[in-house]
């Protein structure tokens, strides 16, 4: 199939190459061109304008890091959305606010387009070997029309509803192991405090019944990560994650919903993302919480009033 590809940052390359190595032929466009490079190199064909995806696919797969980027890869003068759309398919996989996708949505369909969105669950890796967990919304005809491709990038994905619906699912997804990471780091601050061996408290809360499925394989980074030892590997930083926690706090609010753990989880992840931890793999977020205890001073302790 040939397949239109907007955005070849870290997520997006990976899922491109995923895509080539099964047979698709792909044309792509990122908004600095020399991001594309490994894509070009791996077979791809690079154009100058995200509206030029259009000349030779009939699907375009738009993928950026927030709801700024996609609006400009729409509305831009030579963006998605200036090309002729009649009968052609835009899938939508970033992770956006369900009000963005519903705009662009009817902004498609306006063109004579139809429009699909399909964030999905799971970093570079997942990406690169097809093991994505792909939340749809959108028309049943649409869905169906994106499967043969978003199999490819999934290992699951399902239509959960309407355009919207996939958005905040993927948010609704994203959110417990978010807060899961600066609970994590929460824990290893008290058992640093405590006295208990690092490594010890580390095996101990992978083993435990509250550690999310993703412990295992993190939690050796986070203890190297403490140690001064940063892990280079980075699947999702915690600028990103700071952007989706802020995003899953305001559909809340939209909603008219208590969440007072979400509300609490983005001021940590903004606040780690302000400084050099900002490009990390944001697993790290445990690791900065405990460092961030450490230059912790105590209160002073004042006299009791007589």
């Amino acid at each position: 199939m040939n397949i239109g590809f907007c955005g070849t940052g870290r997520m997006g390359a990976a899922m491109c190459l995923h895509l080539m190595e099964n047979k698709h032929k792909l044309t792509v466009w990122n908004r600095t061109a020399r991001k594309a490079k490994p894509v070009v190199k791996a077979g791809a064909t690079q154009v100058q304008t995200p509206a030029g995806l259009f000349a030779e696919n009939d699907i375009v797969i738009n993928i950026v890091i927030d709801d700024k980027a996609a609006k400009t890869a729409y509305e831009s003068r030579d963006g998605l959305l200036s090309a002729n759309l009649k009968g052609k398919l835009v899938v939508e996989m970033s992770t956006l606010m369900p009000d963005t996708t519903k705009a662009l949505e009817a902004k498609v369909r306006a063109k004579g387009g139809t429009f699909l969105e399909c964030p999905v669950g799971g970093s570079v890796p997942p990406a690169r070997s097809g093991n994505l967990l792909g939340m749809a919304g959108g028309s049943p005809a649409a869905y169906k029309r994106a499967l043969t491709v978003l199999q490819t990038l999934c290992r699951r994905v399902d239509r959960v509803g309407p355009v919207g619906a996939g958005t905040a699912m993927k948010l609704a997804i994203s959110l417990p192991l978010l807060i899961y990471f600066e609970a994590l780091g929460e824990s290893l601050a008290i058992t640093e405090k405590a006295g208990v061996k690092r490594s010890l408290a580390a095996d101990i809360l992978a083993d435990s019944s509250g550690a999310a499925k993703v412990a295992p394989a993190r939690i050796p980074w986070i203890i190297a990560a403490i140690g001064g030892k940063i892990p280079k590997e980075v699947g999702f930083d915690i600028a990103g994650a700071a952007k989706d926690a802020t995003l899953m706090s305001r559909l809340a609010r939209q909603f008219d919903i208590e969440v007072p753990a979400i509300n609490a989880t983005p001021l940590a992840y903004v606040e780690a993302a302000s400084g050099p931890w900002g490009g990390r793999n944001f697993g790290l977020l445990s690791a900065w919480r405990v460092l961030q205890s450490k230059k912790r001073k105590k209160s002073p302790v004042r006299p009791k009033k007589r």
